[in-house]
């Protein structure tokens, strides 16, 4: 099986009040740096979208073997990362994409366990990621087959029309806590996760 992982990365980080979430420290890596090397530990091919070339996200990568898709069109919501992250992991002849949130890092060290599950499933079905709880969160890994649907979607919704179109080929995997729902957008929620993880130590 080639997997392929989609880092979505084009948004504008608005909530964080000039800074950027994906730049954010993580173990003494921006947070980008960090979810891309986790996703290429664990699939064959990382796809990360940026608005443009030049973009400071961009410096984050540097050395990283993955395939960099600009999205010129990113103003129009998560959709238009989501159809150009699609288009290349289908020109890769992926047979699996993992849509991973680049804002989620305590993803990162669960990605071979998610793989793992995909890989028990039957051909045609989705693993979506839940909370302790049970609650859908990120990330989803979708078969090849529907990746061409990508297309059809707009907007800022990710790809909920899908996953409601295909809600009996939905498998849940839970993940510890919260983490599958634990996106941190703003400088609040990352002053938090740092305390979280200090205590922890």
């Amino acid at each position: 099986m080639r997997r392929a992982v989609l880092l979505p990365a084009a948004g504008a980080s608005s909530r964080m009040r000039g800074r950027d979430k994906l730049l954010e420290d993580v173990g003494g890596l921006p947070c980008l740096c960090h979810m891309a090397r986790a996703a290429l530990a664990s699939a064959d091919h990382v796809i990360v979208t940026l608005p443009q070339a030049d973009h400071p996200r961009a410096k984050a990568l540097a050395g990283l073997s993955v395939e960099i898709v600009l999205v010129p069109d990113h103003t129009t919501g998560m959709s238009a990362s989501l159809r150009a992250g699609a288009e290349a992991a289908q020109a890769q002849n992926a047979d699996a994409l993992m849509v991973l949130p680049a804002d989620m890092p305590d993803l990162a060290a669960c990605l071979p366990a998610l793989w793992q599950a995909y890989s028990r499933l039957r051909t045609g079905q989705i693993l979506r990621a839940t909370t302790s709880q049970g609650q859908a969160g990120h990330p989803v890994i979708f078969p090849s087959n529907l990746l061409s649907g990508f297309q059809t979607l707009t907007g800022d919704t990710g790809a909920a029309p899908i996953l409601q179109r295909c809600a009996a080929l939905v498998q849940r995997h839970p993940l510890p806590h919260s983490i599958a729902r634990h996106d941190l957008n703003t400088p609040e929620d990352w002053r938090a996760w740092r305390q979280t993880a200090c205590a922890e130590e």
